[in-house]
């Protein structure tokens, strides 16, 4: 109780007085394993890994989903996808992330923020593709959205005009490139992101940006390619065709786009994100923003395995529920408030951004936004201490199997418990991720006991969300 209430006091002097600037990078389907601070040894994150010796490092951050449009509608409402309604990616005429949340950037701006948002939006239908709803950042109260799609996502289209292959339009909203040569899409965003603190340095901001990387088809920068090409042979490829050595007079997959392991195009696309963080580091420390700015790198998903990558020792990838589709890297520096060099592993979702964020900034919730999340502010004063005891859920349920290979599921965590129930198999899958953080011995039938009662807690919140 003590110790509460000098948090609560600790808090009040440091949060009221001067609100922070938030930066949220987001990466696109990038797995728990990528990062050399998270053990990788072939991709290079020089500045990540700094960014965590400096701040904190979470090794149990869990996505709200295992695909990316649920994560971003999780992360802006505070809501479970489920609540929401979004659950799956959606495709270029579903319905989108509608206005009548109260959106993290929203309340933000309502009580002083600038706001931006740069990069991937994927929360709403397009009227290229003939949806009759199209709701973009500006709808949700975001001041600047740059570089955002305006159709269905070009992956591998990463180079000025970024168009795909012999698409008649620049899946993008971009007028006019901004970098000499051949312009990479990830070095655009990071250049955006330097010049919006630099416009404003001189009130509170929130800047979302919101990465294409290295979301399949992989395209990374030659050189970088290169580089790592000739690090480490890249691993057997998981196609037979690639669309873009197709395009470039190549048999099969020569440029090695999909190799399965070592592939040089997601360190090359990892890189560049990674110089990204060198600067907007640079530009805060410049402009002396750097000691009270919260600055977070996350990805919504983990990788796409085993076609590109593997999340290994985690088992499972984008679009499953085991823990390789849904913990994710996160880092948090924040100088002002978080000592360096700090780790924890105790748990966290993407809702919990939204409380925690508007509570760092002073600001009271909005009585008319549900929140699901939780704040997870006290971690980062001291990521030891327990925090209350929770429970997770997941609900990613799919009409027909897609060409990721998703498994139509929903799952939850409780301690250290996690229940996986297949839909389509009316399969279950019990793991002690403590004594089996790989998932590998399913414990239905020797703790049946654990079992009834971990069904009875996913059934119990489908119930009160209203989902089956």
């Amino acid at each position: 109780m003590i110790k509460n209430i000098l948090f609560l006091l600790l808090s009040a002097s440091l949060y009221s007085t001067e609100k922070p600037n938030i930066i949220f990078i987001l990466a696109d389907d990038l797995g728990w394993a990528e990062l050399g601070c998270y053990g990788n040894k072939f991709n290079e994150t020089m500045y990540l890994d700094k960014m965590a010796e400096e701040g904190l490092r979470f090794t149990h951050a869990y996505a709200a989903a295992p695909v990316c449009s649920p994560y971003r509608a999780s992360f802006l409402t505070g809501q479970f996808p489920a609540r929401v309604g979004i659950t799956d990616y959606l495709r270029p005429n579903d319905k989108p992330l509608t206005e009548e949340y109260i959106t993290l950037p929203e309340i933000l701006k309502e009580n002083g923020y600038i706001t931006g948002m740069i990069g991937k939006w994927h929360l709403t239908g397009y009227r290229y593709h003939g949806s009759k709803i199209q709701t973009r950042p500006k709808h949700h109260r975001i001041d600047e959205e740059i570089i955002s799609e305006i159709k269905g996502v070009g992956n591998g289209a990463n180079f000025y005009p970024y168009k795909f292959r012999n698409q008649p339009i620049s899946f993008l909203q971009v007028k006019e490139k901004k970098l000499p040569g051949n312009e990479y899409l990830t070095d655009r965003l990071n250049h955006e992101a330097v010049e919006f603190v630099k416009r404003h340095k001189d009130r509170p901001f929130f800047l979302y940006l919101s990465h294409y990387a290295p979301h399949s088809i992989l395209n990374g920068r030659p050189d970088l390619v290169e580089k790592y090409r000739g690090k480490h042979p890249p691993g057997k490829s998981t196609r037979s065709k690639c669309y873009l050595c197709q395009d470039a007079g190549l048999k099969g997959d020569a440029g090695n786009h999909w190799a399965g392991d070592h592939n040089p195009h997601l360190a090359a696309m990892l890189h560049s994100i990674d110089d990204g963080v060198r600067q907007i580091t640079e530009v805060l420390e410049g402009l002396g923003l750097k000691k009270n700015t919260i600055l977070v790198f996350t990805s919504d998903n983990g990788g796409e395995a085993p076609n590109v990558t593997s999340n290994a020792p985690l088992r499972g990838g984008k679009s499953q529920l085991y823990e390789g589709g849904i913990r994710v890297p996160l880092i948090v520096r924040w100088p002002k408030v978080i000592k360096a060099g700090q780790v924890t592993s105790q748990s966290t979702v993407s809702m919990d951004y939204y409380p925690t964020f508007i509570e760092a900034a002073g600001i009271k919730a909005d009585k008319r936004q549900l929140l699901d999340g939780e704040s997870i502010l006290p971690l980062f004063e001291n990521p030891d201490q327990e925090m209350k005891k929770r429970p997770y859920f997941w609900h990613y349920p799919l009409e027909k199997p897609h060409f990721l290979g998703g498994v139509s599921a929903g799952a939850v965590r409780y301690g250290n418990w996690k229940l996986i129930e297949s839909f389509s198999e009316q399969s279950y899958e019990l793991f002690n991720l403590t004594e089996d953080p790989y998932e590998k011995v399913n414990l239905v039938e020797d703790n049946p006991e654990n079992f009834k009662k971990m069904l009875e807690l996913l059934s119990d919140w489908r119930r009160e969300i209203g989902v089956e």
